[in-house]
């Protein structure tokens, strides 16, 4: 039997929005990773640009130092459907429920609500990426996603916006 709405809802993923002013994104990805990971979650890391995704992928190695490893890699492999976490412009192919944007990269609606959780993460201090931010919140609010605004402005991150998922009519 099909539960009813308020199940469906608690049982839909949640976009997370990361208005990074302070840290790169790959300081942020450096603690969200660790914690999808630890429950279970695959991680699709997707850029727009291939500079950029090359970029994260080298700064995804030396997060942690010695300590820490974070396995993932790049699209285009062999092992692509093995990746812990999968850099790249793609689908999902390796079973992700967590999805990472970059760059302005964007998600079908479809896709985001098969995810445990979407993670937008965006430099505040850049303009167009600042108001591509604000338009996939209003896309995807609007879609019925439930989504949180978070900020790092006053040093550490705080929980500023959110809106609760709701059903299609």
């Amino acid at each position: 039997m099909r539960g009813d709405a308020s199940d469906e809802r608690a049982q839909m993923g949640k976009v997370m929005f990361y208005h990074l002013t302070r840290s790169a994104p790959a300081d942020t990805l450096a603690l969200l990773l660790p914690k999808a990971l630890t429950q279970g979650w695959r991680v699709m890391l997707r850029g727009s640009e291939a500079d950029a995704l090359s970029q994260m992928d080298a700064a995804l190695w030396l997060l942690g130092g010695d300590d820490s490893f974070l396995p993932h890699g790049q699209e285009g492999g062999p092992f692509d459907c093995d990746q812990p976490v999968l850099l790249g412009h793609g689908p999902a192919v390796n079973g992700a429920k967590v999805l990472g944007l970059i760059d302005g990269a964007g998600a079908e609606d479809a896709e985001i609500a098969g995810m445990e959780r979407v993670w937008v993460l965006f430099d505040g201090n850049d303009p167009q990426r600042l108001q591509a931010a604000r338009d996939q919140w209003k896309a995807m609010t609007s879609a019925g996603h439930g989504a949180e605004y978070w900020s790092e402005e006053g040093g550490r991150w705080e929980k500023k916006a959110e809106s609760l998922a709701r059903l299609a009519p």
